[in-house]
């Protein structure tokens, strides 16, 4: 089942979704069902998500700001339009070098 308090046909702002907040990592959901889904992803510089994994394959990409992402211990530095790829149950963190905004693609094999 869908799950979105979004409207099909409907055109939104993508960035506008979400907005950084001091107290924590802020994420808001797009769109899921049992197959993945797009969640959207606020920091403000130097906040971080610790070492996890993810249950889907993701792909992660950077709609403001700068992140360094790190996979399986190799930092990768991640600006306004670029993205990677990342596999199902890949070790990763992520710390915000800027305020930035990301969207994460997740599909479950």
């Amino acid at each position: 089942m869908l799950e979105t308090e979004f409207k099909f046909g409907e055109v939104h702002e993508l960035a506008s979704q979400i907005e950084n907040g001091a107290d924590r990592v802020h994420f808001k959901n797009i769109f899921s069902n049992n197959n993945g889904g797009v969640a959207l992803l606020a920091f403000k510089a130097g906040q971080k998500l610790d070492t996890h994994t993810a249950p889907a394959e993701v792909m992660v990409t950077v709609l403001e700001g700068e992140i360094e992402f790190t996979m399986l211990d190799k930092p990768h530095t991640l600006t306004v339009g670029q993205f990677l790829l990342m596999g199902e149950a890949v070790p990763h963190s992520v710390v915000a070098k800027a305020d930035s905004k990301v969207m994460l693609t997740k599909i479950k094999a």
